[in-house]
């Protein structure tokens, strides 16, 4: 049996966002000290941890002097590069495995292990050309959504394709060598669910949280779902099976959509806490975060319990648009928590916080949530 790494222990992360501010905040509640590694400097996570070291992921020096001051490796996004796990792996463990991050960090090899696995995905073809493209339009059938293989998140990086004369100027519209042409679902609602599994093979999970999206950006998110109980009890059964296939310790979160015929089909996995999990925080007895440090270090993992219904709405730069928000007129709500990440710079589009709700029914609660952020800026709610 593997020995657990204790508190008291260096854990390091590669990637200092926001999700890595959150499990430095519990990683430190827990006894730890953190270390982070990235490109940039006075980054979200690089505020609360021990150690920021600013450096290149291409950089396998500077990635193998990191290893070398860190009990264990995990990773807060997917964009790090198979070479860089390596690196680490050779000094300490990488959870979970640079093989998990490897096939969730491109479309084409995601989809195809979880369809040969027998798994539920949209249907889809792989494109290499504009000629590939126009078959397999014909063979997906119309509209269809292009999507760029490798780095695409929020939306970005993929078109929807509604004729065959639109394929040329897709293709060269997304510019990428290899591409994944993915049926369009009519979809009813969109759900994740937070998977957690130890190194020993336990798996928790915090049910099926439902999820609303502006401009291709998760807008608001909660918990539990509305959807049937029988619909939550499979995709429970389908996360655990993909967490189970894919050998992963730590976290990882599935994406479904849920067709208008009641069928879940995975649109997407990321190998690491969730911007639908950050509810957790405040809603659940364990939060992902908390649950992503006791599964990397080989600790027995935390209830999942649901203390109360709950709503999560995103805050991205466009709140700061008219100026410094109105912190306490979202802050009156007794039952709110406001959580912002420590960015320098508001953008548009850019997550710059949260804030989630806890109430008696989850109708309530994200009611609430919209008010809440609405008020921070005075001026009607641009999703509702």
């Amino acid at each position: 049996m593997t020995t657990p790494i204790l508190p008291g222990a260096t854990l390091g992360m590669l990637g200092s966002g926001q999700l890595g501010r959150m499990f430095a905040i519990a990683a430190r509640r827990l006894g730890y000290r953190v270390h982070v590694l990235s490109p940039e400097k006075n980054t979200p996570m690089g505020q609360v941890a021990d150690l920021e070291v600013q450096a290149d992921y291409d950089d396998l020096d500077q990635i193998a002097e990191f290893a070398q001051g860190v009990s264990v490796v995990t990773f807060e996004f997917e964009n790090v590069p198979a070479e860089t796990t390596e690196a680490c792996s050779r000094y300490c463990p990488v959870r979970p495995a640079g093989k998990v991050l490897f096939t969730s960090q491109n479309r084409l090899r995601e989809k195809t292990f979880l369809r040969d696995a027998g798994l539920p995905v949209t249907p889809f073809v792989a494109v290499k050309s504009a000629a590939e493209l126009t078959a397999g339009l014909k063979q997906q059938g119309l509209p269809s959504v292009l999507k760029t293989a490798d780095w695409g998140y929020d939306g970005k990086g993929q078109v929807v394709v509604r004729s065959l004369d639109d394929a040329a100027s897709a293709w060269s519209a997304l510019d990428v060598p290899q591409a994944i042409l993915e049926s369009f679902i009519d979809f009813e609602s969109e759900l994740s669910v937070v998977g957690v599994r130890g190194l020993d093979g336990q798996f928790v999970s915090y049910g099926p949280i439902g999820n609303s999206h502006s401009h291709h950006i998760l807008d608001v998110s909660v918990c539990p779902a509305r959807v049937s109980p029988a619909i939550a009890k499979s995709s429970v059964e389908i996360a655990r099976a993909v967490l189970e296939k894919l050998d992963v310790v730590g976290v990882l979160c599935v994406e479904f959509f849920v067709t208008k015929s009641r069928q879940l089909l995975i649109n997407e996995t990321a190998p690491r806490p969730h911007n639908s999990g950050h509810l957790t925080i405040d809603a659940h007895v364990t939060c992902q975060f908390e649950q992503q440090v006791r599964a990397v270090c080989g600790l027995p993992l935390g209830s999942t319990e649901l203390r109360s219904p709950a709503a999560m709405a995103n805050l991205l730069g466009d709140v700061w648009e008219a100026g410094t928000p109105d912190w306490p007129a979202a802050l009156r709500q007794p039952n709110l928590k406001l959580h912002l990440y420590g960015k320098q710079e508001a953008r548009i589009g850019r997550k710059m916080g949260h804030l989630t709700v806890l109430a008696k029914t989850v109708d309530e609660a994200e009611r609430i949530a919209r008010e809440a952020r609405t008020a921070l800026r005075g001026a009607p709610d641009p999703s509702e």
